[in-house]
């Protein structure tokens, strides 16, 4: 641009040499461009101003004049160059009426002026390696999973989205999910975010590269990975407040959700400028209803309001992609503007085959490639369907960062410019539909026709769908390589048909990617898409997967690049011991398809026969399942009650233990085994709970007649049976006639003793007709009948005397039955139909209650009469004592009455429906009054009919306490009551023994309304007078009638929370309240009710709520963060932690119990979430007057600089941490303001949730903003600093940990101090020989050191660590304690060390002085090479545990005489040190052990809990019981040792192993020897195993049997 030429200041040429101007006057004829002037003019326009065109068309008149006046080239200034002359208006006519002639470029010399650095524009299509971070590009939403987005990208290219890439206010919905999850969640916070509510396939959106990395694969190359991110705040990167202009394109996410509305951020910095979407504008794809906050959307700038900070938006693709109205940028402010999804208008300047080029507003450059210029999707070549100087409408769909000079790339294919989802046109199906529903991915199409070769690149095919081509690469045409491609030639010319199969589909290049490659046909699967669950398919084993138990699983390959699990269940219909024997990677195998995942990309497939030879039809979905039918399926749980069966996919059915067999099973895992396949029938069915029944017995054995048959037995009757089975303690019987199976427990043969039964029982058998059984139950579902042969119950029967449901029982009648159980307060009577009567003790005859047991056994036959009867509760008791006062029982069947309570009625017919009488009360309930209107006539009176009002109640806690037994009260009768269902019934529903309901109410003797209270006559707002009858966990149930009944919540009981803590013990069964009805719902019979005194019924809402109002609220769900409460039944709230006391040390969440009711105080309201927060400081909710040691923040202003306060942490970041200091109030922590010392890994000082105490150092009230330090000198007055390097004296010891660890010493960071650190060298760290730095330390190791030199100059000090240096501290320690305390440190000369080797006295500092301590350290001295050790307690070599003659070791046969003797000199100085340190170190008393060592198994055990993985304390242990000849004993010892002996010690096990073999080879055979041998060659090295062999032969004097086993090794 020429302006941009002339300007000697811009930055085009900062990298030219700039000519210096020859005189003033010729720069003066050209006016220089303001520093501020935009990149380009708006609409194309020149921004020379009047003169200095002017200026410009005198200077090219002269020379004009010039050149045909010398016939030269008129020298140039050094602002002119060859662009100059596109600026400079049109010619003039001149004086002798000619035009002025341009001169022709191409006659300038190449490097004359700056036209000679003009580069080519190069058009370029996106390909992978262009695609650089911070490149944007317009995609199309092609899928979406459950944590990512995929976006189709142009050029085939697709790029992946993760959730928290965008937006600002998705991700911190996701963190605020993921802080309040926890195992029990609940509805809201288990729900997970579903993507597809926010974006839908074919969207549009413009998104930022983020990286292009390669994923890790397992083949050779790696999958190439394109991560992307379309956060307003990347998509959107490079514009200002002033580039919002209208008709240009920008992409915003949804901050809020409002009435008329969207509220959308624009990711701009600041926050003067915002978006607003109205609910007209957001489009056919969405509505206001449906949109989530977090969602992103690509806008049209519709307008700007008045100010300039509200930017107008539409989402509505029909009116951005109306290119006929003018929806076009058509001026900006500067080139950032020009962003992809804007639509511009190009100038064609080249068209070329491969593409175009152009030019946007004159000055930006612009390509499209040959498939977004529309040559692939036409079919014509581009030369003939655009001209040069043509004005297109295109839309931008990327920008290069790195192309010089600055171009975009852009699209003119019509999808693309209408913003359309899918090219197919409207007309092309009635619903529009996806071109990859048309052809799914895995389509083969078998004419597939060419229509366009691109020699060297492409084929483009007609794939049989309109307006859709497909593309196939060059390598994808043939499995060979294919050299070339020509039009009208060769096997891929035009209009050849070839068979094809669809790969994929770019919605962006509106193409099918296609392969014509007959392995790409051939293959069963391209994705695991394709894969149908259920499906048998060929594989090839890739990998095993193997554990601690060996190989649980195969990976397994059905196709390229899908792979699917073998569970180790799965491997075969039986259990396989070595799995690894019969499967290798490699192997061929055929496998059937158990579930998919497409989402994660997993694949459970089964190789057992019996499911994938199977011919039944997989059970793939509950929907298409029929009650009847069969199929195989695996066991995958088994528990007492039955088994859990898996079939494919998500169906599972259950398996009852009852339905195993036809036999009893008594405990499944005995018959069946997790793994196995059983072929299992549909029994019942539930396809919207998805739950089913399933049975593995035969159809036939118990079909719909045997089911006819067992409905029709009756219990009671007489039946005949032929014995089919004996068991330990019953008999199985075949049923005559039915063909059911019965049991007949031994017990029920006679009436006799258990002798005399079992005696019978043996006289039984097998094929033997039983006549005379009484069927005692039956249970239609279990298919069980229960039979007995006891003459007393069989002769009850006969006579129609046994007791068979409740109905039968009549008082004072003596009836047989059994003992079904005894307990201390009597004995539970069984009889036929599971009726049970209570025979209390005080009932037994006086001799049997004094009896154990009462002198009886379970199933005895018993004989009792019937004292009394609970008609209510459906209980009677027995007694067997006799009866005092006779039963004048003169009852007669036509319905008189004896001893009627008023004297007055004669006949049951006269207690009719509101008749007035009088009865006498038996017995005082909570709720009830049992009465009686005569002799055996039964009544009761419901509390709710004992009162009229609340004020005639005494007691409201027990209101029926006023009544007495025995009282006579005034009664009208109401109705019946049904005492099984405890319902309330008309008069006319009369059974056996009926139980009137009466009614004791004063207004009920007197009214002539006999209509109870029914649910449809109670009104919402009307009190009535209630009584509990039943306490829940959160609410009561109260009786208003005897057939109505309600129920309160916990909230709506009382205002007193203190009353809500119990409701058993506040709100118990029977007490008298007063309630309003909130709702009725008479449909559901569902009534609730509110007994508070104060408050409308209407539910409690936000509206309803001030802050600092103290209310109840229900505890619904405790985390580590916060409690959540309910108030309402739409209402609840949330406390923090700052929020629950106000003593942050004490807040624990955790002492809130769920269902805990409570008082907390609202502090904050947000009516549009419906949202509260509360508060459970006793401060806001007791007393104001309370003490608070941390007191409430709300706002930043609440604090002020130089503030100590204490808060939680909230989030451990990368930069630092942030501090919950309020309830919606963060304060930031630097990483540098967290400690006075240098944390090498601060995160891991800190955690989520700590408590920590800090001071305020900034507060940004504007923003809410506060930054804190944790520094103990910003918060401890009284704080010692860290000691310095001027600190450091020489001789001064300190403690310290080592830092790091070479070959020529250790680095010790001292303790407290700003990170001073020295050296110690090897030589410092034992008084013996220069030690092994590497052998003795370890980072992080804790040491006590000694300051040897201190080099000021360069700050370095010296340390030591030998033992010497702390002798003289250590032992005026040791003589200053008591000599009965155990000391706490000891010192270890470096002698004590095996071999010699020097270990510093740190290694046992600060450790107890315990024989396992000791033993310890012995381990830690030991060799690497596994080569025998010395135990320096005693002073003397210990070469292996002797027991019995040989060497525990195996170690060689002759021990290099250079080791010991090395250690001559050292080990003769041994003796006096030890003698010494005897004296000092003291005996530790709480090992309990004397001074010999262990002695028994006791001390070994001991012993072993703390160094379970010493192989010295194993052997030991195997000496110890090989010294008491048990060697059995000692062998279980060692393969105990082998279980716990961690797997990692290989040279602790190879030791207990080659004691093994020295077992054995002494006490054991041969063939024990050789199995011991063979087990450890597997487990250790071979060779190793085999010299300790031959070791242990020689040393044993078998040299035939050695020189025999070497010979064999060499040959095998």
């Amino acid at each position: 641009m020429a302006s941009k030429k002339r300007k000697v200041e811009t930055a085009d040429r900062d990298s030219q040499p700039v000519k210096k101007p020859k005189s003033s006057a010729a720069s003066s004829k050209i006016a220089v461009l303001p520093t501020e002037e935009p990149s380009f003019p708006r609409g194309g326009a020149s921004v020379l101003t009047p003169l200095e065109q002017k200026q410009i068309q005198i200077q090219a008149r002269n020379d004009v004049l010039f050149e045909q006046e010398t016939g030269k080239k008129a020298p140039r200034s050094e602002y002119e160059d060859e662009e100059n002359e596109a600026d400079i208006p049109a010619a003039e006519e001149t004086s002798s009426g000619k035009a002025r002639r341009k001169p022709k470029p191409k006659a300038r010399p190449k490097n004359a002026g700056l036209a000679g650095n003009e580069k080519t524009i190069r058009i370029e299509g996106l390909s992978y390696r262009r695609l650089v971070p911070g490149t944007l590009v317009l995609g199309q939403v092609s899928q979406i999973s459950q944590h990512d987005i995929a976006l189709s990208l142009p050029n085939n290219l697709t790029g992946y989205i993760p959730i928290m890439s965008v937006s600002d206010r998705l991700t911190a919905i996701v963190e605020k999910k993921v802080e309040d999850q926890e195992e029990d969640n609940g509805e809201a916070e288990s729900k997970e975010i579903d993507l597809n509510t926010h974006f839908h396939v074919g969207q549009y959106l413009r998104a930022c590269v983020i990286s292009t990395e390669k994923e890790a694969a397992s083949g050779s190359k790696g999958k190439r990975h394109i991560e992307l991110s379309i956060n307003p705040r990347q998509a959107n990167a490079g514009l200002r407040e002033s580039d919002f202009i209208v008709d240009s394109m920008v992409q915003a996410s949804v901050k809020s959700v409002e009435d008329h509305g969207l509220i959308m951020n624009l990711g701009v910095e600041g926050h003067t400028i915002k978006g607003f979407m109205s609910s007209k504008e957001i489009g056919q794809e969405f509505n206001l209803s449906s949109v989530q906050e977090g969602s992103v959307f690509l806008c049209l700038i519709t307008g700007l309001s008045s100010n300039g900070n509200v930017v107008k938006l539409s989402a509505d693709t029909q009116k951005a992609g109306h290119l006929k109205k003018g929806r076009f940028l058509t001026d900006a402010p500067n080139i950032d503007c020009f962003l992809p999804g804007t639509a511009i208008e190009i100038l064609m300047s080249e068209v070329t085959s491969s593409g175009i080029i152009g030019k946007a507003m004159g000055v930006l450059d612009v390509t499209a490639d040959v498939v977004h210029a529309g040559a692939m999707a036409a079919g014509k070549e581009l030369q003939k369907k655009y001209t040069i100087g043509e004005k297109v409408k295109a839309r931008v769909i990327c920008t290069y960062p790195d192309a010089e000079p600055r171009k975009l790339g852009v699209s003119l294919l019509d999808h693309v410019l209408s913003l359309k989802p899918n090219p197919i046109r409207a007309d092309a199906a009635s619903n529009n539909p996806k071109p990859i529903d048309l052809l799914p991915i895995s389509t083969i199409v078998p004419e597939a026709r060419v229509v366009k070769v691109e020699p060297g690149i492409c084929l483009m095919l007609d794939m049989g769908v309109k307006g859709v081509r497909g593309y196939v690469h060059i390598s994808r045409i043939s499995d060979g390589k294919i050299e070339s491609l020509a039009q009208d030639t060769g096997p891929y010319k035009v209009d050849s048909v070839h068979k094809a199969r669809v790969i994929g589909y770019n919605y962006m290049d509106g193409l099918f990617i296609v392969s014509m490659e007959p392995k790409v046909i051939a293959q069963p699967f391209l994705s695991i898409e394709d894969v149908r669950v259920g499906q048998v398919a060929k594989g090839t084993i890739e990998k095993m997967l193997i554990n601690e138990t060996g190989v649980n699983g195969l990976i397994v390959a059905i196709a390229e690049g899908i792979t699917g699990l073998v569970p180790e269940i799965h491997f075969s219909d039986i259990h396989l011991q070595h799995p690894e024997k019969k499967f290798k990677v490699g192997a061929s195998v055929t496998t059937r398809v158990l579930s998919t995942i497409p989402s994660k990309r997993q694949m459970r497939l089964t190789l057992k026969k019996s499911l994938v030879n199977s011919d039944a039809e997989t059970w793939t979905s509950y929907d298409n399942l029929q009650i009847g039918v069969e199929a195989p399926g695996t066991i995958v749980n088994i528990n007492p009650s039955g088994a859990v069966v898996q079939f494919y996919g998500p169906v599972r059915g259950f398996l009852p233990s009852a339905e195993m067999s036809e036999s009893y099973v008594e405990d499944p895992k005995k018959h069946f085994r997790i793994g196995q396949v059983v072929k299992v029938r549909i029994l019942s069915l539930d396809v919207v709970q998805e739950r089913m029944i399933v049975s593995c017995r035969d159809p036939s054995a118990f079909g719909a007649a045997q089911e006819e048959q067992i409905h029709k037995l009756a219990v009671g009757s007489l039946v005949t049976g032929t014995v089919s089975e004996k068991a330990n303690d019953e008999i199985v019987l075949e049923l005559q006639e039915s063909r059911l199976k019965a049991i007949l427990p031994f017990e029920h043969l006679t009436d006799g003793s258990s002798q005399k039964s079992s005696a019978a029982a043996k006289k039984i058998r097998v094929g033997q007709d039983m006549n005379d059984l009484v069927v005692l139950s039956k249970a239609e579902g279990k298919r069980l009948i229960h039979l007995t042969s006891k003459p007393s119950l069989v002769n009850a029967a006969t006579s129609e005397k046994l007791i068979k449901s409740f109905e039968d029982v009549r008082e004072g009648v003596e009836i047989a039955g059994y003992v079904n159980n005894i307990k201390p307060i009597g004995v539970f009577v069984h009889f036929a139909g599971g009726t049970s009567g209570l025979l209390p003790k005080n009932q037994l005859l006086d001799e049997a209650a004094k009896l154990p047991d009462f002198g009886m056994r379970k199933h005895q036959s018993i004989s009792a009469r019937v004292l009394s009867i609970n008609y209510a509760e459906q209980r009677f008791v027995l007694t067997q004592k006799a009866n005092a006062k006779p039963k004048d029982d003169k009852k007669v069947s036509d319905g008189s009455l004896i001893n009627p309570v008023d004297e007055v009625s004669t006949n049951m017919d006269d207690f009719c429906l509101g008749k007035l009488t009088q009865a006498k009360i038996d017995s005082v309930k909570l709720t009830q009054l049992n009465v009686h209107l005569a002799d055996g006539v039964q009544g009761r009176i419901d509390m709710s009919e004992a009162f009229d009002k609340i004020e005639d109640i005494k007691d409201r806690k027990t209101p029926l306490k006023s009544y007495r037994p025995k009282q006579v009260l005034p009664v009208r009768i109401l109705g019946m009551h049904d005492s099984r269902n405890h319902k309330f019934l008309p008069i006319t529903h009369r059974g056996k023994a009926p139980v009137f309901e009466l009614t004791a109410k004063p207004s009920g003797q007197i009214s002539t309304d006999l209509k109870t209270l029914t649910m449809d006559q109670v009104l919402v707002g009307s009190t009535y007078l209630v009584f509990v009858n039943n306490v829940a966990e959160d609410y009561v149930w109260v009786s208003l009638s005897p057939n109505v009944r309600g129920r309160i919540k916990a909230l709506d009981l009382s205002d007193d929370v203190t009353l809500l803590k119990d409701l058993g013990k506040n709100f118990s069964v029977g007490r008298a309240l007063e309630a309003e009805v909130i709702s009725v719902d008479t449909s559901n019979d569902r009534l609730d009710l509110k007994a508070k005194s104060r408050g409308s019924a209407k539910p409690l809402a936000c509206s309803d709520l001030s802050i600092g109002t103290v209310l109840p609220g229900k505890v619904t769900k405790v985390n580590e963060r916060q409690v959540l409460v309910q108030l309402s039944e739409s209402l609840s709230g949330v406390v923090n932690l700052v929020d629950l006391t106000d003593d942050y040390s004490t807040a624990d969440p955790t002492l809130f119990q769920k269902n805990q009711i409570d008082r907390f105080c609202v502090r904050q309201i947000d009516a549009p979430n419906k949202r509260v927060y509360l508060s459970a400081r006793p401060s806001k909710v007791l007393s104001s007057s309370l003490p608070v040691l941390d007191r409430e923040i709300c706002t930043a202003s609440d604090i002020q600089v130089n503030d100590i306060i204490r808060g939680f942490i909230k989030n451990v970041a990368d930069n630092g941490i942030f501090l919950s200091i309020g309830s919606n109030l963060a304060a930031f922590v630097r990483i540098s303001d967290l400690s006075d010392l240098f944390l090498k890994d601060w995160k891991s000082e800190f955690e989520v949730d700590q408590l920590v105490e800090g001071k305020v150092i900034e507060i940004d009230t504007a923003s809410n903003h506060v930054r804190m330090s944790l520094k103990k000198s910003h918060v401890d007055s009284n704080y010692q600093p860290p000691v310095t390097f001027n600190d450091m004296t020489v001789g001064q010891v300190v403690t310290g940990k080592v830092r790091k660890v070479e070959d020529f010493g250790v680095f010790v960071v001292v303790d407290n101090s700003t990170n001073v650190s020295g050296l110690c060298h090897r030589t410092q760290m034992a008084d013996g020989k220069s030690a092994n730095p590497r052998k003795l330390y370890s980072e992080g190791d804790l040491v006590k050191a000694k300051i040897l030199k201190i080099d000021r100059e360069k700050k370095r000090i010296s340390f030591g660590l030998k033992a010497s240096y702390f002798r003289d501290d250590m032992d005026a320690e040791v003589d200053g304690e008591d000599d009965n305390l155990i000391t706490e440190r000891a010192i270890v000369d470096d002698d004590d060390v095996e071999n010699g080797d020097g270990m510093g006295t740190n290694k046992l500092e600060g450790r107890p002085l315990t024989s396992a301590g000791l033993l310890a350290d012995l381990e830690e001295g030991e060799d690497e090479d596994g080569a025998d050790s010395e135990i320096s307690s005693s002073g003397e070599k210990l070469q292996g545990l002797d027991a019995g003659g040989f060497d525990w070791t195996g170690g060689p046969l002759f021990s290099e005489a250079q080791e010991t003797e090395s250690d001559t000199d050292a080990e003769a100085s041994q003796p006096k040190k030890k003698k010494r340190r005897k004296a000092e170190i003291q005996i530790d008393r709480t090992g309990d052990l004397d001074a010999h060592g262990p002695q028994s198994e006791a001390d070994y055990e001991r012993l072993l809990l703390g160094q379970p993985n010493s192989s010295v304390l194993w052997l030991s242990y195997m000496a110890f019981q090989l010294q008491l000849n048990e060697t059995e004993r000692a062998r279980e010892i060692s393969e105990r040792a082998l279980r716990t002996i961690h797997i990692r010690e290989q040279d602790e096990k190879l030791n207990v192993w080659v004691a093994m073999l020295n077992l054995e080879n002494t006490y054991g055979t041969d063939e024990s020897l050789d199995e011991v041998f063979k087990r450890a060659c597997q487990y250790c090295d071979s060779l190793d195993i085999h010299e300790r062999l031959i070791s242990i032969y020689i040393q044993s004097g078998k040299n035939e049997v050695c020189h025999c086993f070497a010979f064999q090794e060499q040959i095998t």
